[in-house]
């Protein structure tokens, strides 16, 4: 099985530049862009709520 890598945030800077430069330096809320920004500030900080459940995912349990 192959292991995905995460989302950094120099690989969503560099989706971000790209999306800017093809719409006059906008990036609209919820593009791919934007999601793309989002996942790499939550991998950068774990601890960060996840804002559609409203739970800690530290404190989570499966």
């Amino acid at each position: 099985m192959t292991k995905l890598a995460h989302m950094t945030s120099k690989d969503a800077a560099r989706i971000q530049s790209a999306t800017a430069k093809k719409h006059q330096g906008k990036v609209l809320k919820g593009s791919f862009a934007a999601r793309a920004m989002s996942a790499a500030a939550k991998n950068e900080n774990p601890e960060t709520k996840d804002s559609s459940s409203g739970s800690d995912k530290k404190n989570d349990k499966k």
